[in-house]
Order: C-alpha cells, then structure tokens, then sequence
C-alpha cells in the first residue's frame, strides 16, 4: 500500500539547514532517503519551494480567485514529501518517525487512495 509523508515544519528552520555538497540535502536526509531507497519502500518526494513562491486557486460560484503566496498563517509549512511503499500503517509510522523533520516538525501519515483509470 502507498502513503504520503508529508512534511511540515518552521519554514525558516528548513530553508536554513545545511546541505551535503555532492547531495543537496542535510545529512540527516541523506541517510533517511538511502534508507528507504534500500528498504525498496521509496516512490518518490520531493521538498518544495517556499511558501512565497506558492499561488492558490480557488473556484467559488465559477470564478477563480488566485492568491498568490502563502494563504495562512501558520507556525507550520508544508514543506517537502515522501511517497513510500508500506504493508501497513504501522510500517509507514516507522517510517515517519525515522523521517528527519518528525524532530523539529510534524510528519503527516496519510494512505493514498488509488484514481482508478480506464
């Protein structure tokens, strides 16, 4: 079964933690993802941009509005994410524990539920 990790923290914190030269990312992050490439429970993730970088959409009586930058305030950000491939749900809150940002932040655990395509 997929579930997303998704990964919210102080977007300050994130944007000033020190990257590997040769990867990109933290340490921590590092050896997080090469846990979980070797475990084979990796799909994929990526970390996002700044919330001043975001625009929202949304429709209301078949008008859009769009907003750009961050829309609420909050003392957290989404700030990256994990697909991973778990048994069970149990497994995927392993996973999130051992997720880097579940020491500063909070790390969402939520069951993908598949778009059936014809």
């Amino acid at each position: 079964m997929q579930y997303m990790l998704l990964i919210y923290g102080d977007e300050a914190k994130m944007n000033a933690a020190t990257e590997v030269e040769d990867t990109g990312m933290s340490p921590d992050y590092h050896a997080f993802n090469q846990a979980l490439i070797k475990a084979g429970a990796m799909r994929g993730g990526e970390r996002l941009r700044p919330t001043s970088a975001a625009t929202s959409v949304r429709v209301r009586d078949q008008k859009a509005v769009i907003l750009d930058g961050p829309y609420a305030d909050t003392q957290e950000q989404l700030g990256g994410y994990y697909l991973i491939e778990a048994d069970d749900l149990d497994k995927a809150l392993e996973w999130a524990k051992a997720c880097p940002a579940a020491q500063f932040g909070t790390v969402e655990v939520r069951p993908i539920w598949p778009i059936r395509r014809q």
